[in-house]
């Protein structure tokens, strides 16, 4: 009796104590490795990384089409704003990709901004755009640049095997630091040797094909960029459906 109580017994409490901490632990890492959810209108923190116990990483927010709203509680980065549903005026800085409608929309932006929010883009978006915000930034394929103190890269965006956006055009993508980590937006554009070794933690790619990459081809420019994690856009408005958007995660997996 005193084996069986005073020995077995507490063995089986510890031995069942140490598995739920077990799991406990591996439910709170699977967690962490979760992909942030897409097309709706949070995507929650892109961060996967612990530091004193809170997830580090950007608030991601796609808005729909390319438009993506980024903010780490400090700072907030809108991408593209386009049919916004309200008015928040709120933007840090507003980056826009380029001159197509569904990329600057004057309207849009000007919602986004406030009286001190920065706006970034290509030369030929200037006129739209004029009078919007507090300052007005043009920017190149390799500007980099710091934007009302968020750190801005411009890359190149362009067609490869279709005439929407030519090379010459000098139209771009953006990479942003924020929250520690790199958010890659591809902007409008087809796989382009220009990926290779940007390394974002997060690439926001298009899926939708016709004026774009097609979610296969974004599968490829996920593994050419070794991004940490993915997310589809320009589906379900202009061009693309949420079966492409469904296809790309198909493709890359977790």
């Amino acid at each position: 009796m005193r084996s069986l109580m005073g020995g077995a017994r507490p063995a089986t409490v510890a031995g069942l104590g140490l598995a739920v901490l077990v799991l406990a632990v591996a439910g709170a890492w699977m967690l962490l490795r979760r992909p942030a959810p897409t097309g709706g209108p949070e995507t929650g923190p892109a961060g996967v990384e612990e530091e004193g116990g809170v997830v580090m990483g950007a608030k991601i927010e796609h808005l729909g089409h390319a438009s993506f709203r980024l903010s780490d509680g400090d700072k907030v980065a809108y991408i593209d704003p386009f049919k916004l549903d309200s008015a928040p005026h709120d933007a840090t800085v507003v980056l826009v990709t380029h001159a197509h409608f569904d990329h600057c929309s004057s309207e849009d932006v000007a919602k986004a901004a406030g009286p001190k929010t920065v706006i970034v883009a290509p030369a030929d978006c200037r006129e739209a755009l004029n009078g919007i915000g507090a300052e007005f930034i043009c920017v190149e394929p390799g500007s980099e640049i710091e934007a009302g103190g968020v750190p801005v890269k411009a890359v190149a965006a362009y067609n490869t095997n279709k005439k929407f956006h030519p090379k010459a055009n000098a139209w771009v993508g953006y990479v942003v630091a924020m929250a520690g980590e790199t958010i890659y937006h591809a902007g409008d554009t087809d796989v382009i040797p220009e990926m290779e070794g940007l390394a974002p933690d997060v690439a926001l790619l298009p899926v939708g094909g016709t004026y774009t990459m097609t979610a296969d081809e974004a599968a490829e420019a996920f593994r050419i960029l070794g991004a940490k994690r993915g997310i589809p856009m320009h589906f379900g408005s202009v061009a693309g459906s949420q079966g492409d958007a469904d296809r790309f995660l198909e493709l890359v997996g977790d």
